[in-house]
């Protein structure tokens, strides 16, 4: 690559700034600044020979971004409102920058607590999802609150007193909502909903026997090849996990229960990319025993499958709260409500769970109200939610490494990853913490 060291002027705003060509290039060939220059990123010259840049944007916060791009570091002045400096980062192609430079790539053992968020809604929280880009979306009872990356609330999205079972992000643009089913009235299942306005864009139906059928939906996933999963439970025999079209909205396929299992009222799925299948959990206390099973849906049939109905383990042991499969070990890591991890080989179906004591974290007093524990996979790290903190464990015997813990807000009932954030649910004060790994110095 040939970047060439001339002196560029830009006039933004009425204010000259002068810098190089090799501190623009640091915005790379996306950006607004990669477009001046060509394919051996040579500077490009101006129409007429003239000598500088015109770009009619805001000069304070032009200042800053090219300071980021000199220095690598963010220091935003009190004159400039943060708000207008990510729209005008927006429009030069610099917000990733920004975002690297406000937090570094995501790391649970260095976890800061960064932001904590006081919500609107009554009752409990049911879920909170981490979007892509940093934002998240928060349901409680039948309304969903979104944030952007800037935490920033769009308006609600409010159904009317329906109760929602689980979120999910498609998209930057657009949240997923499943909800249940109100007797008489014809609606719940699921609804695709704009996540900057709250306004539904398409509902998706369940088809059975050539007719359209009023169900309740519950869990979801997604899959790369943009299908949509969904765990449903109707008035008829539509009971089993449903599969959508993520573009058009359209029934694709259903993959029914079988007697004596449970997919309808399944508490989690997860889509494994490595063998093409979806893990479905029915966990305790939904259901007084647990079922974990992986769906195969090109040939129809379950091709793993475990239950506590006839394993020969101790009461508090069979109770389990979660479950997330970890490809890479060939194994599902289930929890209790003791944060007791368990694995079970995926290699074998019906086999025993091999339960660590190592990671039981809670020997003192339990809570009056406390939350079910919760599980999540990111990076090689395992999270493990209990009370009112998360775990983090680390190398192939998960050992406990770090523990992210806040006393405001009461227990955990949720967390989610994504957008290189952590983000936590309390259920008492209905507020939620924004954990962030801090960006590396800048030498």
């Amino acid at each position: 690559m040939r970047i060439q060291k001339d002196v560029v002027k830009f006039n933004v705003g009425g204010r000259i700034f002068q810098t190089t060509a090799t501190t623009l290039a640091n915005a790379g060939r996306d950006s607004f600044f990669g477009a001046l220059f060509d394919d051996n990123w040579d500077l490009q010259q101006q129409p007429n020979n003239c000598q500088e840049f015109f770009i009619d944007r805001n000069p304070d916060c032009f200042a800053v971004l090219l300071d980021l791009l000199r220095t690598g570091d963010l220091y935003i002045p009190s004159n400039v409102p943060e708000r207008l400096l990510c729209k005008e980062a927006l429009f030069f192609g610099l917000i990733d920058h920004v975002r690297s430079a406000k937090w570094g790539s995501f790391d649970g053992n260095r976890l800061k607590l960064s932001k904590s968020v006081t919500g609107r809604a009554p009752g409990d929280g049911t879920a909170i999802r981490a979007g892509p880009d940093g934002g998240c979306c928060v349901a409680h009872g039948s309304m969903v609150h979104v944030f952007d990356w800037m935490l920033e609330e769009h308006p609600p999205i409010n159904l009317d007193y329906q109760r929602i079972n689980d979120i999910g992000w498609v998209n930057a643009e657009h949240v997923l909502i499943s909800a249940c089913e109100r007797l008489g009235r014809g609606d719940g299942g699921m609804g695709l909903f704009s996540s900057s306005t709250g306004d539904l864009r398409y509902k998706f139906n369940v088809v059975h026997d050539n007719q359209v059928k009023s169900y309740t939906a519950g869990a979801l996933s997604f899959s790369p090849d943009y299908k949509i999963f969904a765990s449903c439970k109707g008035r008829s025999n539509e009971y089993g996990i449903g599969v959508w079209d993520q573009a058009t909205g359209k029934q694709i396929d259903f993959f029914y229960e079988s007697p004596g299992w449970s997919l309808g009222d399944a508490d989690k799925l997860q889509w494994l990319n490595g063998s093409n299948c979806l893990l479905v959990a029915t966990l305790f206390p939904r259901k007084d025993n647990c079922y974990i099973s992986l769906l195969d849906f090109r040939e129809k049939r379950m091709v793993w499958y475990w239950s506590d109905i006839v394993a020969p383990i101790t009461v508090d042991e069979k109770r389990v709260r979660d479950a997330i499969a970890m490809e890479e070990c060939n194994s599902v890591c289930v929890v209790n409500e003791y944060e007791d991890l368990g694995f079970i080989d995926l290699r074998i179906s019906g086999g025993s769970v091999r339960w660590s004591s190592r990671s039981r974290l809670m020997k003192g007093k339990m809570p009056d109200e406390p939350c079910y524990p919760k599980l999540a996979l990111h990076n090689g790290q395992l999270f493990s939610s209990m009370n009112d903190c998360i775990s983090v464990f680390c190398g192939p015997d998960w050992v406990l490494t770090s523990r992210l813990r806040r006393s405001y807000g009461g227990s955990i009932c949720d967390f989610s990853i994504g957008g290189d954030r952590l983000f936590a649910l309390h259920s008492e004060e209905n507020v939620f913490d924004i954990w962030e790994t801090p960006p590396p110095p800048v030498i």
